[in-house]
């Protein structure tokens, strides 16, 4: 529940007071690690990472427009595959920022990249996780937003972005079948 909270403080306030933000540029969000963050060896909860990358993911779609453009169109994000590797530890009260930004299309799914970033020794961000986002856009009434229909909300790619060939392959090798189709969990 308390993620509810934080997704709201984000979008209702926190979001609107930073600068605006190019759907392509890095948008940068501050957290806190709450006592509700944590697991049982005192550092964040490995799936409380997903749900503060998802809060973060809204402060970008605001602060970019894209959120409003969503709300005008009935659209809404969905996740469609995602991983994150860690390298350090995130502990109570530490501050830290995400990083998230787009990487590109293919032509079923946006993907983006969101870093977990403290300041290092020398100052300079240094990376504590990294996760990978494969989203689409489902219409409330129902149905796919077609990938042409959100690319031309989003703007072109700017063209020094080019979505890395590894990505997409990772989208397609992690794919469960579509909805309608049988997906029997045979072992």
């Amino acid at each position: 529940m308390h993620m509810l909270f934080r997704t709201l403080l984000h979008i209702l306030f926190l979001s609107r007071r930073k600068p605006d933000l190019g759907i392509y540029d890095v948008a940068r969000t501050r957290f806190i690690t709450l006592p509700t963050d944590l697991d049982i060896n005192r550092h964040m909860n490995n799936g409380v990472y997903f749900s503060i990358m998802d809060v973060a993911r809204f402060d970008a779609l605001v602060r970019s427009g894209i959120f409003a453009t969503m709300r005008a169109r009935d659209w809404y994000p969905v996740v469609a595959s995602e991983t994150i590797t860690f390298r350090k530890s995130l502990s109570l009260w530490q501050r830290f920022t995400i990083e998230s930004r787009v990487l590109g299309f293919d032509d079923k799914a946006v993907y983006m990249e969101q870093r977990f970033v403290r300041p290092g020794t020398d100052g300079r961000p240094e990376i504590y996780a990294q996760g990978f986002i494969r989203a689409r856009f489902l219409r409330k009434a129902g149905g796919t937003v077609p990938m042409a229909e959100v690319a031309e909300a989003f703007g072109a790619v700017p063209s020094d972005d080019v979505l890395p060939d590894w990505i997409e392959r990772w989208g397609q090798d992690v794919a469960l079948p579509p909805t309608r189709a049988e997906a029997p969990s045979v072992w």
